[in-house]
């Protein structure tokens, strides 16, 4: 492989890598998943971007898209509502049930 190739799949593997900042103002990288529609919303499934030394609990994010009033950026809320979380959550887990080994952890 020439190396031209090789950044064209680095490329493909940022493509769905989103950052966002968290509480303290850090950048976090998470892996975007699905955009679920539930209730006339959307909501994004992430998955954080975990580092070599850190643990993997393999939990997702869900965030509610909302309009930014800018046609190229979302903005993304956490979402409160815990029967909204787990609705959407199934719709996910339905949906790549073949793709993903899910575990029921309450």
């Amino acid at each position: 492989m020439d190396d031209d190739t090789i950044n064209e799949f680095e490329d493909e593997d940022l493509s769905n890598i989103i950052i966002l900042s968290d509480e303290n103002g850090e950048d976090v990288q998470f892996e975007f998943l699905d955009l679920i529609e539930y209730d006339s919303e959307e909501y994004v499934v992430l998955l954080p971007v975990i580092e070599e030394d850190e643990e993997d609990d393999g939990e997702v994010v869900i965030l509610k898209v909302e309009d930014s009033g800018n046609e190229e950026e979302e903005s993304y809320v956490s979402v409160d509502d815990e029967d909204v979380l787990n609705k959407v959550f199934e719709i996910f887990k339905e949906k790549f049930k073949d793709e993903f080994n899910f575990t029921d952890e309450n």
